[in-house]
């Protein structure tokens, strides 16, 4: 194995390239800003998305949030999520609020996330894939004429069948009412549903408010003894 040695300023060019993709994301068009771009962009678009934020994931609406949607999270279109629009000077006050594929030649009109089956995406009733389905209307098969529609037989680690889930996109205030955590507010492009490392886990696994964690009832004190005795990278939320 090669081992790569950076000198202390080549290792904070990485770190501001890093950090630039993160608030950036797609929004350059694959091309970097020039410095005066980058503060531009900042100062034009930092606000709305921190005040603006939309949360996404998908579970039953009445359940637990049984997958949390983050910035790399494959959207049925087959294109991840931040290639969608993500980002809103002022929330839309139609429900649900859609978010179109920005990928030209996309007909994907929103954000519609499609469980994975181990390292795979599930399959149709029909046995095909979501992309070999169209991205629009009812999610027709294109390689057979006898799928009425995309329906997958799949079973969430929940125990509830996929046909019972939905995706939802929620402003902090509504992901608030239903007693889901939101995070601290962050520049970021694309977080969606993301608020810490547990949200990387699947819902039934997650020890937060999102997850099978709620039904872990805890006093104030005691949670208080427990996040003590605790590690910085793990705490109960």
């Amino acid at each position: 194995m090669q081992r790569i040695c950076l000198s202390s300023d080549a290792a904070a060019a990485v770190d501001e390239y890093l950090l630039y993709n993160r608030i950036v994301g797609e929004d350059d068009g694959g091309k970097l800003f020039t410095p005066e771009e980058y503060e531009e962009y900042k100062k034009k678009v930092l606000p709305a998305r921190l005040m603006n934020r939309l949360y996404v994931s998908w579970g039953v609406p009445s359940g637990m949030d049984c997958k949390l949607v983050g910035p790399e999270t494959p959207c049925f279109c087959n294109h991840r999520y931040k290639q969608h629009k993500t980002d809103f000077e002022e929330i839309p006050k139609d429900r649900p609020v859609l978010l179109p594929c920005r990928v030209r030649g996309c007909q994907c009109a929103s954000y519609n996330f499609v469980p994975q089956n181990g390292s795979q995406t599930v399959r149709c009733r029909c046995k095909h894939f979501p992309h070999e389905h169209s991205e629009t209307g009812g999610y027709k098969c294109k390689k057979c004429s006898n799928c009425t529609g995309f329906h997958s037989p799949f079973t969430c680690g929940c125990g509830q069948p996929a046909s019972a889930h939905e995706t939802i996109v929620e402003t902090r205030e509504e992901r608030l009412a239903r007693g889901r955590p939101v995070g601290k507010s962050v520049p970021y492009a694309a977080m969606g549903g993301l608020t810490g490392f547990s949200s990387l886990a699947e819902g039934y696994m997650r020890l937060d408010d999102s997850g099978i964690g709620r039904y872990w009832c805890f006093q104030t004190k005691e949670r208080e003894q427990i996040q003590q005795r605790q590690c910085r990278f793990i705490r109960i939320k």
